[in-house]
């Protein structure tokens, strides 16, 4: 047990090993790849590819309703979909996600192009 009270001692004089989570919040790892954005929707071709490279099936395409959605708590946050995007529409951030009390899906939904512009008026000729 002397090994114990040394220990114990030594203890009481560091500083915590914790954190003050909601007040310090640690930031992400090098290298870690946080969490799934479709970052770039209105490039999006819906080709499915990101959805048939999910191992976990996590992704769901909707190309009628021109929808993607996320299943939160079946993403492993491997980044296979971010990867084999043709258009480099997925990005992997190092944020995670906030955490969720109830099972909900994120949807990312296409923005509506505006209409294209109409041309010019010529203005019309009077004959005096």
């Amino acid at each position: 047990m002397p090994g114990m009270n040394k220990i114990v001692l030594s203890n009481l004089f560091k500083k915590p090993a914790t954190r003050r989570y909601p007040f310090e919040k640690r930031t992400p790892f090098e290298g870690g790849r946080g969490r799934m954005v479709f970052a770039r929707m209105e490039d999006c071709i819906f080709c499915n590819i990101c959805a048939r490279n999910c191992p976990s099936k996590a992704i769901m395409i909707d190309k009628a309703s021109k929808t993607n959605t996320v299943d939160s708590l079946r993403c492993v946050l491997c980044g296979y979909c971010a990867d084999t995007c043709p258009k480099y529409v997925i990005d992997m951030v190092p944020q995670h996600y906030e955490p969720i009390y109830t099972h909900s899906v994120i949807a990312f939904k296409q923005p509506e192009k505006p209409p294209a512009p109409l041309p010019p008026k010529e203005p019309e000729k009077t004959t005096a």
